[in-house]
This record gives C-alpha cells, sequence and structure tokens, in this order.
C-alpha cells in the first residue's frame, strides 16, 4: 500500500488550507472505498503530518490537527502541500524543517503536488528551479518577484512536471485532486469521484477566472510608465515602435525591460488590458461584442475573438453567457 502524506502547515494556515486538507482527504478516501467495492485493495493510506499538534485557523475557530510529526514518516509516496495564507514568505521561514523533509523525500522518490499557494512552500525547496508551476493568479506577481528561476504559468490549472504537480487558486485543488486520482488509481476511479463530488474534470486552465491587473512590482520606472501610458490608450492602437520612441529607448531594449518586468511582450500587455476590460463590459452590461470590441480599439471580429480565447480560453460569446445572465436573457 501507497503512502499519501496531507501536509498541515505550521501557522499561516487559513480557511484554504482547511479546505485543501479536508478535500483532499474525503477524495482520496473515497476513491479508496471505490476499489475496495470493486474487489481491489485500498492503494493509499492518508496522513496529515505537521510540525506541531495542532494547527489553529481564523482566530482559533478551527483547529487541524497533525495525525503525526513528519519526523516519523521515513518514507511516503505522495505529498500534498494545501495552500498557505498571504503572508507566503513568513510561511517559508517558518516551515523550515518541513520544506527539509519534503525535499529529502522527493530525492527519495516521492512524488508532490501543491495546492494554490502552496506553490510557495514549493517553491521555497528548490525543486520547482527550471520547471512549470501553477498557483492563484493573484499571486502570480508575488511569486514571479520571489521565485523568477520557476517557470510560472499562471494560466494554467495544472501543471505535471518529473513527479513534481501543481495547481491554480482556491477551490480549483479538486480538479488536482481528481487528475491524482486518474493518475494513481485509474480513468473510471476518476470518473466516479468526479460525479460523487460533482467536480468538472479535465479543466486545463484558469484564464477565466483571472482578473488582470498588469505586474507592477517589479520597480522598472520606464516600465511602469509605459504601462500606465498603454492602460491609459484603451481605445487606440498602439505601436510598440512609437512607444519606445517616447521612452527615448531603442525597440529591441523596450521589448527586453518590459518583457523582464513584466513577463509579458508589450503586445501581449496591451492584449491583456484590452482584453480585461472587453471582459467587464460583458460581465455587466449589454452590449454587443460588436460594440464592446470597438471600445477596446478592435476593428477585426476575427482578430478580437481569436486574443479572446487565447487569453480567457472562451470565445465572447461564452464568456457572456457565463458570467452576465441579464444579457443572456
Amino acid at each position: 500500500m501507497k503512502q499519501l502524506t496531507i501536509i498541515v502547515p505550521d501557522g499561516q494556515s487559513n480557511l484554504s488550507t482547511i479546505a485543501c486538507i479536508v478535500g483532499a482527504y474525503e477524495v482520496i478516501t473515497r476513491a479508496n472505498d471505490y476499489w475496495k467495492e470493486t474487489g481491489r485493495k485500498e492503494l493509499f493510506t492518508v496522513a496529515l503530518a505537521g510540525l506541531s499538534d495542532k494547527a489553529e485557523v481564523y482566530g482559533g475557530l478551527f483547529t487541524v490537527k497533525s495525525q503525526v510529526h513528519i519526523s516519523a514518516i521515513a518514507k511516503t509516496d505522495l505529498i500534498i502541500i494545501p495552500s498557505l495564507d498571504r503572508s507566503h514568505l513568513k510561511a517559508t521561514q517558518e516551515n523550515q524543517l518541513l520544506i527539509d523533509w519534503i525535499k529529502k523525500q522527493y530525492k527519495d522518490g516521492a512524488e508532490v503536488a501543491s495546492m494554490c499557494t502552496g506553490a510557495f512552500l514549493l517553491a521555497s525547496s528548490g525543486l520547482l528551479d527550471g520547471k512549470k508551476c501553477s498557483t492563484h493568479w493573484s499571486a502570480a506577481d508575488t511569486f514571479r518577484n520571489q521565485y523568477p528561476r520557476v517557470q510560472l504559468q499562471a494560466d494554467q490549472l495544472i501543471t505535471d512536471e518529473n513527479g513534481i504537480y501543481t495547481n491554480g487558486g482556491a477551490y480549483s485543488f479538486l480538479n488536482l485532486v481528481i487528475y491524482l486520482v486518474e493518475k494513481y488509481y485509474d480513468r473510471p476511479t476518476a470518473i466516479y469521484c468526479s460525479k460523487i463530488f460533482q467536480i468538472e474534470m479535465d479543466r486545463n486552465s484558469q484564464s477565466a477566472f483571472t482578473i488582470f491587473t498588469g505586474q507592477k512590482l517589479h520597480g522598472d520606472d520606464m516600465v511602469q510608465q509605459a504601462q500606465s501610458y498603454i492602460e491609459s490608450k484603451l481605445h487606440e492602437k498602439i505601436s510598440v515602435e512609437d512607444l519606445s520612441a517616447r521612452f527615448s529607448v531603442g525597440r529591441r531594449n523596450f521589448d527586453r525591460r518590459f518583457i523582464k518586468a513584466t513577463g509579458n511582450t508589450p503586445i501581449e500587455y496591451a492584449q491583456r488590458v484590452k482584453i480585461e476590460s472587453a471582459k467587464k463590459a460583458l460581465e455587466t452590461s449589454r452590449k454587443t461584442v460588436n460594440e464592446v470590441m470597438y471600445e477596446v480599439g478592435y476593428s477585426d471580429v476575427k482578430a478580437f475573438r481569436e486574443v479572446f480565447r487565447k487569453i480567457t480560453g472562451l470565445s465572447p460569446l461564452e464568456y457572456r453567457a457565463k458570467y452576465n445572465k441579464d444579457a443572456v436573457v
């Protein structure tokens, strides 16, 4: 039988931490039960492990009790790191023993999965250096600055690389759990669990949920001015040549600095700003897709739809149907 260890972080836990722990425990337990009902043995023994006996959450309103100290687990097959609260740096500093244990277990053959902002704890171990990773879209800018060696894929819901799994934000951790069930058990068990817990299978993007605010924590004044200028010219087509000339910087150097600071090319940044404005219009108004398209500086319907789908994973009509019931009616 395999060993699954669900981490109980020492301090820095919040309600999302509890949700991740409970959700993972319940789905894996049900997958075990399904295997027993179909004549097979349980696949996983599940243990909640941490550095202290319990973690208090929300001013002591909830308490998560560790079943075992991590030092008592000599070997495990799969580690799940739940979401952390927003004090990411403090959380990693206070869990160094846990981080060292995770590194040793991975070296000894364990696989590791992080949920939401649990990616910060995983990244602090160095195991994500050079690898792809996802986390909650709202923490993406902070994560990029803190862990520049990690290839953050903020739009992806799940990443899977060399025995390390990560997922996007909030309750999308359930999609990761179903993904792990299929990986470790089989497809029928994953389908069964998805139906029992009503979790949509095979989701691969969190783009439709992202609110683009622009990476502004980089400290490059010229790029920040360029970002502000792009955002103020929402309804216009912006030439990168004109933009670089406006700030007296060569085109190649301008592109290089912009990409380094924001993670996007100037064109991609302008597209994301425009599409974010279009999303809000589709969510809150009865404007047609064409009206919204013209308002954000597009005149070609096909081009607008392609960029919109590329960024959100949905067509403009699909997006409006998803988020604006009044407009659909």
